[in-house]
């Protein structure tokens, strides 16, 4: 029987298990799909000698990039990226080899363009993490111009909360949460932009997706703007990952 995993901390909410778990049963496959709750990222190399038969791993918070220095090649996208949600694990010489892949952008391109309308020409990215980059590199596939919200701004591309102006909303209408605040179990919270400066106009996408509708979407969905969660993107990716592990 292969397996496949899911590495990440905390892992409690994760979607990833009870997919695949379904998905092989639904489809007769002989596989079984575990979490992978590692305490730090270097208890990967413990985890790939105790479990030799490993044939994939999903990758998220808080390993997506501290994973890379595990992996022995990566396809394009995912080295342009410097961030991986999906491993195929295969032996090459005798031992494991870890082939690393970013699913996180067709999932997202295929489920934020059929939204985009001729005025969603710029976006805000809120985070700078793992996801955030995977978010960027559709964006400049789908020619939608975006800079990141941070913080603690660090380049000429990221701006902080409080230079959420006016103009910076009416500029741009797609919005984009890549962080995890929002989140079960502290539902409540949000990022912390002007919500009040939203409208119609506005699109706002949540990678999250537990609860399905986050208080970021709510909020925004009170000032007229439209809002999507990230359960789609998901089911997109993980059929994506399941052809990585199977090509």
């Amino acid at each position: 029987m292969k397996t496949y995993g899911l590495l990440g901390n905390p892992l409690s909410q994760s979607f990833s298990q009870k997919y695949f778990s379904e998905k092989f049963q639904n489809e007769n496959i002989d596989a079984e799909y575990l979490n992978f709750e590692l305490p730090t990222i270097d208890a990967l190399k413990d985890l790939l000698e105790e479990r030799p038969d490993l044939s994939g791993l999903n990758v998220t918070i808080p390993y997506k990039e501290q994973v890379l220095k595990f992996l022995d090649d990566m396809d394009d996208s995912a080295k342009e990226i410097k961030a991986v949600n999906c491993i195929k694990i295969f032996l090459k010489d005798g031992k494991p080899y870890l082939k690393g892949y970013n699913t996180d952008v067709i999932g997202f391109s295929k489920s934020l363009s059929p939204l985009l309308k001729e005025h969603h020409t710029k976006a805000l990215i809120l985070g700078t993490g793992g996801s955030s980059k995977a978010v960027a590199h559709a964006l400049k596939l789908l020619s939608i111009d975006y800079i990141f919200v941070s913080r603690t701004p660090k380049s000429d591309k990221e701006i902080s909360y409080a230079e959420l102006s006016p103009k910076v909303l009416n500029e741009r209408t797609v919005i984009i949460n890549t962080s995890p605040v929002g989140m079960y179990p502290k539902n409540d919270t949000y990022p912390d932009i002007p919500y009040l400066l939203l409208n119609n106009k506005h699109l706002l996408y949540d990678l999250v997706y537990n609860p399905l509708t986050t208080t970021f979407m709510q909020k925004g969905m009170e000032q007229g703007a439209s809002a999507k969660n990230g359960l789609d993107m998901l089911h997109i990716q993980a059929e994506e990952g399941w052809a990585i592990w199977n090509k």
